[in-house]
């Protein structure tokens, strides 16, 4: 089966090695695209001025990634392999400001444990980045 006078195989030995390169350009085009966007957030917070507003929790949540490989425990034999894995949590909490407005940061465990939603408080925070929460026990 000839298509030309390339035949199959010329016409995989040179449409394989393009799509390879092409993938490798996407990919690397991604990471350096996604490096540039983060690069920009972080000038762009630090840039922001720091702001402390009267704030209320609205609402927290818990994003949990979970991460998978197989491990080949010993003479890549099938029956030696044990699935390895972690998982990781991002939290959020969402706030609401005497206006109305409501605003998602992502914030430390730590900082996600002391808080329920209905607390009132000064919400501290450079333009996407949360700072702190202080609640107020008076309320």
């Amino acid at each position: 089966m000839e298509f030309g006078s390339f035949g199959i195989s010329g016409i995989l030995f040179s449409v394989i090695p393009v799509i390879v390169v092409l993938g490798f350009i996407l990919v690397f085009g991604l990471i350096i695209f996604r490096v540039v966007q983060g690069a920009k957030t972080w000038k762009k917070n630090n840039d922001s001025p720091v702001l402390t507003v009267l704030a209320k929790v609205v609402t927290k949540r818990s994003d949990v990634n979970y991460h998978h490989h197989n491990n080949n425990m010993t003479n890549n034999m099938p029956n030696n392999t044990m699935d390895m894995g972690y998982s990781s949590t991002d939290y959020y909490v969402t706030f609401e400001v005497p206006s109305g407005d409501r605003m998602e940061f992502h914030v430390p465990d730590a900082e996600y444990g002391m808080v329920t939603e209905g607390d009132h408080g000064s919400l501290t925070f450079q333009g996407t980045r949360f700072l702190s929460f202080e609640r107020d026990t008076r309320i």
